[in-house]
């Protein structure tokens, strides 16, 4: 009777092992694949146990056994941990594999020395069917008890915090799990507390198995992203392609196929010979390969735009065999992505020159203020659009010998800001501005007020400009044009590197003009002696830098200014 017992769940093992081969999904966890191996052979090993005729043979058959207590249970806890949710650090995985394997290697010395087992065990039978008594327990047998409590221990830790804690894992799963191991440790120790002659582990084990195919089958039906992963690659929208390493082709959807008709063409296992297929797959890996986060590109063809994404083909955690490629048809969106960027480029364009009339607006705006100004003043005729010309010759030299690093925006708004710089004179009065001959003391205290004077009123006037740099570029001019590098300057004695680098510029700019020009309080100097003032002056009213600049653009300004009325 008990032989036909061990036959019956050796049966009962193999037909669960079937069922679970016809089921089987991609989706199910490994471990439970290993369990479903390992159940039929812990049978055998009952069966060779039980039909032996000698020891020597029923110690086959319990080495046989023992892989329960070694490799089914670990298998059983990862997938435990699994099911849970619960990461576990790989390397304490194969620690404990290592400490399963140790223990396991010492059952095989059974019959050999006294590491698990002391001395041999007489084989006795019962109901028909063979089994081991006086077993003696050697120390390694006791380390095994040890291992397998430590086990199931940490087994119903992992049930226990999975039910306080992990919400997702629905009740009854977790009942089966409680019952599965439940009748797990029951077989284990039951049967070596009732009887040593018939064993109830096989049955158990059978038992367990068949819950754990169970349950894997119901988390299948909690786990959306499996379903809609399966549905898509089915008959979904996405083509899925893939290649090997050595980019021979693999494998390919139905729906890849009709949006890239030449993969009907390839042979699994070989490299393609389509030129289409050729010129853009590899040069995608390449891409990919050299840069990790470029994995999207669009591909036009047979009037449809696709977009190819690509990634790494793996079979595990760390290693990659081949590379993978997800197609979409992108030519709807496309499609949206043209209407609307030429549409935006028309919105661009009249922006644009909207901005364009704007600006030009406000410069005449101000060029009419400072225009304004100049015709109040009976000293300085011409003199805005002069220095402005000036201002002009100037920065394109400064430009050109790369002096103070400034930028081609910075030039340009430099030039722009050039007629604003005496805009504060509008604040003085008559009687001082248009007075014929040299101010008194008093009246040029009130004259220097025309600087700060400048920088609130182009402050002012630029208030509501985008344009911020051109607003602190003009402000600048207005404000310490009359600023001298050693110091002695107004309004307020600024030196050197104080005074910023436009206003030191306009002041060049400024002085070069009042010196070749007529004033109602002086004849215009000849260039020689406009030349030899604006020298000495370097490195007392001028940045000595700007010495250079003005002797390269010297003819430049002599050839203007003998050009105009001054």
């Amino acid at each position: 009777m008990a032989l036909v017992f061990y036959y019956l769940m050796f049966a009962v093992a193999l037909v669960t092992v079937v069922v679970y081969a016809f089921i089987f999904h991609k989706h199910f966890d490994t471990n439970l694949t290993i369990i479903a191996v390992l159940v039929p052979i812990i049978n055998l090993g009952f069966v060779v146990m039980a039909k032996a005729t000698v020891v020597q043979e029923a110690l086959i058959g319990l080495r046989i056994t023992y892989i329960g207590g070694c490799y089914l249970l670990v298998a059983v806890m990862f997938l435990i941990f699994n099911i849970c949710g619960i990461k576990l650090n790989p390397w304490l995985r194969v620690l404990i594999l290592l400490i399963s394997t140790g223990v396991y290697a010492t059952t095989l010395t059974i019959g050999y020395n006294d590491l698990f087992y002391k001395g041999l065990p007489t084989l006795d039978t019962y109901g028909g069917a063979s089994y081991l008594a006086n077993r003696h327990y050697g120390p390694m047998h006791t380390v095994f008890y040890a291992m397998v409590i430590v086990y199931y221990l940490i087994t119903f830790g992992a049930i226990i915090y999975c039910f306080i804690k992990k919400k997702q894992v629905p009740l009854t799963i977790l009942v089966m799990i409680i019952v599965s191991v439940s009748i797990a440790v029951f077989g284990f120790f039951g049967s070596k507390i009732f009887s040593n002659k018939l064993e109830i582990l096989p049955a158990t084990y059978n038992l367990g198995l068949i819950l754990y195919i169970i349950i894997a089958s119901r988390l299948r039906l909690y786990n959306a992203s499996d379903s809609v992963v399966d549905a898509l690659v089915e008959k979904g929208d996405t083509g899925f392609i893939s290649f090997d390493v050595k980019m021979r082709y693999l494998d390919s959807n139905l729906t890849a196929k009709e949006m890239f008709p030449e993969l009907n063409e390839l042979v699994v296992d070989h490299k393609s010979n389509n030129k289409w297929i050729n010129d853009n797959f590899p040069r995608w890996v390449e891409e990919y390969k050299n840069d990790n986060s470029h994995d999207k590109f669009y591909v036009e063809h047979n009037d449809k735009t696709y977009l190819v994404r690509v990634g790494k083909l793996t079979l595990g955690r760390f290693f990659s065999h081949g590379y993978q490629f997800l197609v979409t048809d992108d030519t709807k969106n496309q499609e949206y992505i043209k209407l609307i960027t030429n549409y935006n480029t028309q919105l661009e364009e009249e922006v644009v020159e909207k901005t364009k009339h704007i600006i030009e607006m406000q410069d005449q705006l101000v060029l009419g203020m400072a225009t304004m100004v100049e015709g109040r003043d009976n000293s300085t005729g011409g003199h805005i659009k002069r220095t402005s010309d000036a201002i002009r010759i100037i920065v394109e030299e400064i430009k050109k010998q790369g002096l103070f690093n400034l930028s081609d925006s910075f030039c340009n708004k430099l030039i722009k800001a050039a007629p604003m710089h005496d805009l504060g004179k509008i604040t003085v009065d008559d009687q001082i501005l248009r007075k014929p001959g040299k101010f008194t003391p008093e009246e040029y205290e009130i004259m220097k007020t025309h600087a700060p004077e400048g920088a609130r009123i182009v402050s002012r006037i630029l208030e509501g400009f985008d344009d911020q740099e051109l607003k602190s570029i003009a402000v600048n001019v207005a404000h310490y044009h009359h600023e001298k590098y050693n110091g002695l300057g107004y309004p307020d004695k600024l030196a050197g590197e104080q005074i910023p680098v436009e206003a030191r510029i306009m002041a060049l700019a400024d002085v070069y003009d009042a010196l070749i020009s007529k004033r109602v309080y002086k004849e215009k100097f000849s260039f020689e002696q406009a030349n030899e003032i604006i020298l000495s002056e370097m490195g007392k009213q001028f940045d000595p830098r700007l010495e250079k600049i003005y002797l390269a653009c010297r003819d430049k300004l002599e050839e203007y200014y003998s050009s105009v009325d001054c």
